[in-house]
């Protein structure tokens, strides 16, 4: 029996390639990771679904900057979801903030409706939230999200791992919640036992990819 998921960020082809080769269980593929990760290309995703035998979330994140999307944003985010719907990746990853700085439930609701059959993942835009927790009971009342990245309203998943805790109690076998945030091969294991998640998520989870 494997304890937990391990889940790489990766920013291109070779990371995905080289995250897999190292262990990792399943990978989220992004582009421009100093941005804190953008919506791939068409021609990344469609590569790296070719090429891994790994599951693959998929960043949908049209900009860098906050998280309040205009409606033409809101149009090229369900862009990429179709897109990714036709080449079959595991699932894609979103995040929406209101003007007062709480989650969208509207609209991760009506994104979350459309994304299906793919898994959803809301993202770390919870943690720009008042309130995480708060926003996550939020969140629980919709149905179809698979996973919540978090790294507790904190920095890093250490700082933040009171609150991780309290997540993942709220949530019990439902809805899984993925601890980020500075998660690395070096602090996983002792991360691990206290908050003794399903998954983890970090760019040097399986090591350092470059």
């Amino acid at each position: 029996m494997k304890k937990f998921i391990k889940e790489a960020c990766v920013g291109n082809l070779e990371e995905a390639i080289r995250a897999e080769a190292q262990g990792a269980d399943r990978i989220e593929l992004c582009t421009d990771l100093h941005l804190d990760g953008l919506t791939p290309s068409e021609e990344l995703i469609k590569t790296a679904k070719e090429q891994l035998n790994i599951p693959i979330r998929v960043m949908i994140r049209p900009r860098s900057g906050d998280f309040l999307y205009t409606p033409e944003e809101l149009k090229e985010i369900k862009a990429s979801i179709e897109f990714c719907k036709s080449t079959g990746v595991e699932a894609v990853v979103f995040g929406i903030l209101n003007s007062k700085n709480e989650l969208d439930i509207e609209k991760i609701e009506q994104l979350t409706q459309f994304s299906a059959p793919l898994k959803v993942v809301v993202h770390k835009a919870i943690d720009f939230t008042n309130d995480p927790l708060e926003n996550l009971e939020k969140l629980l009342k919709i149905k179809g999200i698979s996973s919540v990245l978090t790294s507790g309203g904190a920095e890093t998943a250490e700082e933040g791992k009171e609150l991780l805790k309290k997540m993942l109690e709220l949530c019990g076998n439902g809805v899984e919640i993925v601890p980020a945030g500075k998660i690395s091969c070096d602090n996983l294991e002792e991360l691990h036992e206290y908050l003794g998640a399903r998954a983890y998520h970090g760019k040097r989870i399986v090591g350092d990819l470059h």
